[in-house]
């Protein structure tokens, strides 16, 4: 296992970031049922896990994308954390609407970089990257260069990786489905018996029924 999708994991479970309820399955936005629930916003109530989220997506962008020269953050739950990695690489920062506004300048993104900058995108976390990938194309259509995303978590979907791949955009995250999963199985927090489910809910969770 990766050490940092290791720790990442078992800090977003420590501060209940995550939920697991396999037995008590959530409801999404997009109606599908989830024995798993993840909300990376809540690591921005706390200052040593904001700060630790900020610095390990600015270490993954340094290593992975070097020649990212600006920031763009997905609406709404990556605002904040791509502002913060902006600030730390001292980086120009626009953040990207889900859709335009409806008055004033209409606009999809909200502030300005150098023409034809090489922008790295920061997102909270990918599901099945469907509004993480219209960011991008936003972005493209706009003349920016997207190098590449950074996330704080992946629900690691087969057709999120079949959606990234067609649209040549390389994603890099702090941790993962599998991480965590694993670290809830250390810790107690789910059973073994609870793993199986999990991960028949992963493989078609559109269509999962518990």
């Amino acid at each position: 296992m990766s050490t940092l999708k290791k720790d990442f994991a078992s800090k977003l479970l420590e501060v209940k970031a995550i939920k697991l309820q396999p037995n008590d399955p959530f409801t999404w936005a997009s109606g599908w049922k989830s024995p798993f629930y993840c909300d990376n916003r809540k690591t921005l109530s706390f200052p040593w896990l904001r700060s630790y989220v900020k610095l390990e997506l600015v270490h993954t962008i340094l290593e992975h994308f070097p020649e990212a020269e600006a920031v763009a953050g997905v609406a709404t739950g990556a605002i904040a954390q791509g502002a913060l990695v902006a600030d730390e690489l001292n980086f120009p920062y626009v953040y990207v609407r889900s859709k335009a506004k409806d008055h004033g300048m209409q606009n999809l993104i909200e502030g300005e970089l150098p023409a034809g900058a090489k922008v790295v995108v920061v997102e909270d976390l990918i599901s099945t990257g469907g509004s993480s990938l219209k960011a991008v194309a936003a972005l493209r259509e706009a003349g920016y260069q997207v190098v590449g995303m950074v996330a704080s978590y992946t629900y690691g979907f087969p057709v999120a990786a079949q959606a990234f791949a067609e649209a040549d955009v390389r994603l890099e995250t702090l941790t993962d489905y599998d991480h965590v999963v694993e670290q809830a199985l250390e810790t107690g927090y789910i059973k073994n018996e609870d793993v199986e489910l999990l991960h028949e809910w992963r493989k078609d969770p559109a269509n999962w029924k518990k």
